[in-house]
């Protein structure tokens, strides 16, 4: 017989922390959603625009990434290869797997949707670098990437696929 035990409610400081993340994390889907409207993408668009700034990748890593199903990662590479900011190409590996790459155009554009999130970089500049440092070192242990590197968070961190 499987015994239970009683679920701790979290105290008051965990519960305003709570609060808090969802709070920025809301502004900053916000902010993302309002920059990738300005270069005519959703945020799906961008957020896979970003992850291919970092590396080229396959469709099925993308749709990974993007905890979306591949062929909705067809469609959104379909739209951005027509407007010339990804390409597809064979994989230097794999000749059979197809790997969407970033054109110049698409970096520009994904550097330039970078640069205009205030919300994420205004604040932070507030701080001084030991507590953006700390920062950074807790939210890495809070997600369990505490040696974790800059192409986890270098794609911005965007809504997913259905653009929440």
């Amino acid at each position: 017989m499987a015994t239970s035990h009683p679920t701790r409610r979290p105290d008051a400081l965990t519960l305003e922390v709570v609060d808090l993340i969802g709070s920025v994390v809301a502004r900053y889907h916000e902010e993302y959603e309002e920059a990738a409207a300005e270069h005519a993408l959703t945020g799906a668009q961008a957020k896979l625009l970003g992850l291919l700034t970092l590396e080229p990748l396959p469709m099925r890593k993308l749709a990974h990434k993007l905890k979306c199903e591949p062929s909705n990662v067809t469609g959104i590479v379909d739209r951005l290869e027509a407007r010339g900011l990804v390409e597809r190409r064979p994989d230097p590996a794999d000749r059979r797997v197809k790997v969407a790459v970033a054109t110049d155009e698409g970096r520009r554009i994904a550097r330039a949707l970078r640069d205009n999130l205030g919300f994420a970089r205004e604040p932070l500049a507030a701080l001084t670098e030991d507590e953006r440092l700390n920062l950074r070192d807790l939210l890495r242990r809070m997600l369990g990437t505490e040696a974790g590197g800059a192409a986890d968070a270098g794609a911005g961190g965007a809504p997913d696929d259905t653009g929440r």
